[in-house]
């Protein structure tokens, strides 16, 4: 597969149609409308569908998305490598949240001090949506928590955490998870593996939540928290150092539920900058 046509691709999937993408490659609008239509005719699929006045991925067009990306990217740390003589490239990461704000700091600050040659592209989401970007090949790795299911990624252990539900100060103790029905829960939307934890407890003890409110943002939920809202669940090496950490309370979950572990996933033969990052795991 030639890698021109696989970047022509990318720009007009990009660029969000044919005129655009021949604008930002310097051609004419007829010439990328011709390489689409052989790239279509080589693989014996459509890449892409009219949606009004503009050009929407089909399926196949979204999975060869993903292996032009990674194709483009090891063709240009290829070069790079070649043409310094070092090692070069970038790694897309994926990331919780709750890991993005207590644990990667310190982490990423050392891989830049010791591979200056070598960047990070860091995205955060929920579990479930970082598994499926990995099988889109958006990202190179990511950092996820358990409970997940590996399928066909790699992956190895990369910090302990600890769980904890959080109220507002000064609201009654939790000591069960019959104290928590009807209360509200704060969480992240459906996907996340800290939330599917404590629904599956509430479940598995009988107890039925009142509403359940979801914010796509850890501050957010510790500031609802806070004001009163409702109950939450997060790390609590994130609530260590998060701005409102001291304005809500904590309350201990059972210890089969308390310890949780981040994982690293990847896809395929980890590159020289994921190699890198892992080396300095603990």
């Amino acid at each position: 597969m030639d890698l021109d046509d696989l970047d022509i691709f990318r720009c007009v999937v990009r660029e969000g149609g044919i005129a655009r993408a021949a604008a930002r490659l310097h051609r004419v609008p007829s010439n990328i409308t011709t390489r689409i239509k052989q790239l279509e005719a080589r693989l014996g699929v459509a890449l892409f569908r009219k949606q009004g006045r503009s050009l929407a991925l089909t399926e196949s067009g979204q999975t060869l998305l993903g292996h032009a990306e990674r194709l483009l990217l090891l063709a240009e740390q290829a070069e790079q490598e070649v043409r310094n003589g070092t090692t070069h490239g970038t790694l897309r990461l994926g990331s919780l949240e709750s890991t993005a704000g207590a644990r990667l700091p310190s982490l990423l600050s050392t891989f830049h001090l010791q591979h200056p040659g070598m960047s990070i592209e860091l995205q955060t989401g929920i579990t479930d949506t970082l598994l499926r970007m990995l099988a889109r090949f958006e990202i190179d790795a990511a950092f996820i928590a358990e409970p997940f299911e590996p399928g066909r990624f790699s992956s190895r252990p990369a910090f302990n955490e600890t769980l904890t539900l959080i109220s507002a100060q000064g609201t009654p103790r939790i000591q069960s998870a019959a104290d928590l029905s009807g209360q509200t829960l704060v969480v992240f939307p459906h996907g996340c593996s800290y939330r599917r934890r404590l629904t599956e407890w509430l479940a598995e003890e009988g107890v039925t939540p009142g509403r359940i409110l979801e914010f796509g943002s850890y501050h957010a939920i510790i500031a609802c928290v806070a004001a009163a809202t409702g109950i939450g669940i997060i790390s609590t090496e994130l609530l260590d150092h998060a701005v409102l950490g001291t304005a809500v309370q904590r309350h201990p979950l059972p210890d089969r539920l308390r310890l949780n572990r981040t994982h690293l996933v990847w896809t395929d033969q980890p590159g020289a900058p994921l190699q890198a990052l892992m080396a300095l795991l603990p």
